[in-house]
């Protein structure tokens, strides 16, 4: 899904919009698997006669309640962390209720580094550190998909932004320095004057 347009400016360019790493979702559906099983489980082993019922509906609304902690919920976070690089930023979105967000200028940044742990290799994953000038000087994300590929996609568009910047504020070309020949009647300058004799 592209990002949407309206947050752009009018030259830039959506480069990678990225979620954290499906890594992130294996709880949820461990989670998901078991609920189900346990409820599925918990109905068919229920006592029979008058609290039968009841146990069926306390078991439902219990098995409901874990589905959307345990399971729901971090799919729905998931859903909308946004991790956007483009040609001018870096944007981040987290949040569905509590929305908040940080745009990070690629002029602004001073460093980009990754780190990976062996699962995280394995996996296709890591952490992207973001050290950039400012009051919230360094942003890590986390769970990144190909967190060592992405640093250099980040370092490739600084360089680029940099060279756009030079070049849309280059000075023209200053014409060298020609001395005019001195006009009629006036004596060149410096004036030139015969040494003493020795």
């Amino acid at each position: 899904m592209a990002y949407p347009e309206k947050v752009l400016a009018n030259d830039e360019k959506v480069v990678e919009h990225l979620h954290p790493h499906w890594i992130t979702l294996v709880p949820a559906t461990f989670w998901l698997i078991v609920i189900c099983a346990a409820g599925g489980a918990g109905i068919g082993f229920a006592p029979s006669g008058g609290a039968h019922k009841p146990v069926i509906i306390a078991i439902i609304v219990v098995g409901v309640i874990l589905l959307f902690w345990l399971a729901l919920s971090p799919w729905v976070r998931w859903r909308s962390t946004h991790y956007v690089i483009t040609t001018h930023r870096v944007l981040i979105r987290r949040g569905v209720l509590r929305h908040s967000g940080r745009d990070i200028a690629l002029q602004r940044i001073s460093d980009v580094s990754f780190s990976q742990s062996l699962w995280d290799r394995m996996v296709g994953a890591g952490t992207l550190t973001i050290e950039s000038a400012g009051e919230h000087g360094t942003e890590n994300l986390t769970n990144i998909p190909r967190s060592d590929q992405q640093q250099q996609l980040l370092n490739r568009l600084i360089e680029e932004d940099g060279s756009r910047r030079v070049g849309g504020y280059a000075q023209p070309p200053q014409q060298p320095y020609q001395q005019q020949p001195p006009a009629a009647g006036q004596p060149p300058y410096p004036p030139t004057q015969p040494y003493p004799p020795q």
